[in-house]
């Protein structure tokens, strides 16, 4: 006893050509992946599309799974088979698409990377007192100083930093506001800028930080010019605006241990999405239990 009919695999691919244009890389992924399901459903003699039920579908995720593919992979794989089912069943080849509530497992959270703190000192040490070296050592000590996102640096005017209260004024994700401090040496470092920018902005121009031409700062141009210093100071390649912040959260997390007080300095809405960081601290933290836990102490 066989599996189902698989030339209709090739009237859904044929389908999907004319309407959505498909590459054949793409047709290539979906032959593959709707083809496991039949080799499948054939190892388990379901021989009608018409019979597959969402048990089925459930198994062969699982399955894939377990055979080695990652959750991403087995979440694109079951994409495929509801959109062939949903074709199946308006061309009236199957009644019911099993795949529609079957989910992939969760991806592992990919931890982020971080500078150690001699990489930050290194990177925020740069020579020159010429108005833009003076501009980019005032955001890297800022993104560094108090963990901002890239887009809520550029978007800083002058009215939100308060330099004698050593704060700034930030507006984050989902327009929500919030108040963070800012550490001596980034005061210092923006003190030196505001006295370079007078003569670089533009009359009316409001932003914290500008450009040559003398309006706002764009992102693409902090991200190539934090690269170029990470590349003169001979460290890693991939240095770009986010990577402070994960140093910034990850080093405060190292200090204080206080997560729900890091969670508001980054302006975090879920504690889940501030928690990532511990991970990257496990190690410290295990050494920390081995030495002091009383349970844990090795006898001398």
């Amino acid at each position: 006893m066989g599996g189902p009919d698989r030339r209709w695999i090739d009237r859904y691919l044929g389908h999907l050509a004319k309407e959505r244009r498909l590459s054949p890389h793409t047709s290539s992924n979906y032959a593959r992946d709707i083809g496991a399901l039949v080799d499948f459903l054939e190892r388990g003699n379901v021989a009608d599309w018409k019979r597959v039920d969402s048990q089925h579908v459930r198994v062969f995720a699982a399955k894939s799974h377990a055979g080695g593919l990652g959750p991403r992979s087995v979440q694109r794989r079951l994409s495929a088979v509801r959109g062939f089912f949903g074709y199946l069943v308006r061309e009236g080849a199957a009644a019911s698409n099993p795949a529609v509530d079957i989910r992939a497992p969760k991806a592992a959270r990919r931890l982020p990377g971080t500078l150690d703190v001699d990489q930050i000192n290194q990177l925020l040490d740069i020579p020159g007192d010429d108005p833009l070296t003076m501009r980019d050592r005032a955001i890297m000590e800022l993104f560094y100083s108090s963990g901002l996102r890239l887009a809520e640096l550029i978007g800083l005017a002058l009215t939100d930093i308060d330099l004698a209260d050593r704060t700034v004024r930030v507006l984050g994700k989902g327009s929500k506001t919030r108040i963070v401090p800012v550490g001596r040496k980034a005061c210092d470092a923006i003190r030196a800028w505001l006295r370079e920018r007078a003569a670089l902005a533009a009359i009316d121009e409001t932003a914290l930080f500008v450009g040559r031409n003398g309006v706002r700062l764009k992102s693409r141009a902090v991200q190539l010019r934090i690269a170029g210093w990470a590349r003169r100071k001979g460290l890693p390649s991939r240095v770009y605006p986010h990577l402070f912040r994960h140093s910034f959260a990850t080093h405060l997390l190292e200090s204080s241990r206080d997560l729900r007080g890091v969670q508001e300095l980054l302006g975090h809405a879920d504690i889940s999405t501030t928690q990532v960081y511990t991970h990257l601290d496990f190690a410290h933290l295990a050494r920390t239990y081995d030495a002091s836990h009383p349970r844990a102490k090795r006898k001398t």
